[in-house]
């Protein structure tokens, strides 16, 4: 089981039991054991809790996630980014190089009568 697939569990898990709370306090409510205002409140403030655990939990995976990554030495995309211009400018100065070689200079040119020697 990956890492992802359990926090896809963690997630479903969570709806489901959202689920369940909501049916919870519904149920209070109908049997006259909370008014509605305090069910609604009960509600909000159990959804309330429910984000800050589910931030709290997001932020630490990505935080655990990123330091895995790091100590592995993963190449980042802004390194990849770094690399593909440093090759894009080599690429670029060898077809200088390459036109240049090609491209005969005067010293290269003879004309007729002229000798080898200078």
């Amino acid at each position: 089981m990956t890492i992802f697939d359990v926090m896809k569990n963690a997630i479903l898990a969570g709806y489901g039991v959202q689920e369940k709370m909501k049916e919870f306090i519904d149920d209070l409510v109908k049997k006259g054991e909370l008014s509605e205002s305090q069910g609604a409140k009960m509600a909000k403030e159990w959804m309330d809790r429910a984000d800050k655990t589910t931030e709290d939990m997001t932020k630490g995976i990505s935080e655990t996630i990123s330091k895995s990554l790091d100590r592995i030495n993963f190449a980042t995309r802004e390194d990849m980014e770094k690399i593909q211009k440093a090759i894009e400018g080599l690429s670029a100065r060898v077809k200088n190089l390459e036109a240049a070689q090609a491209a005969p200079s005067s010293a290269d040119v003879r004309m007729p009568g002229d000798s080898c020697e200078e």
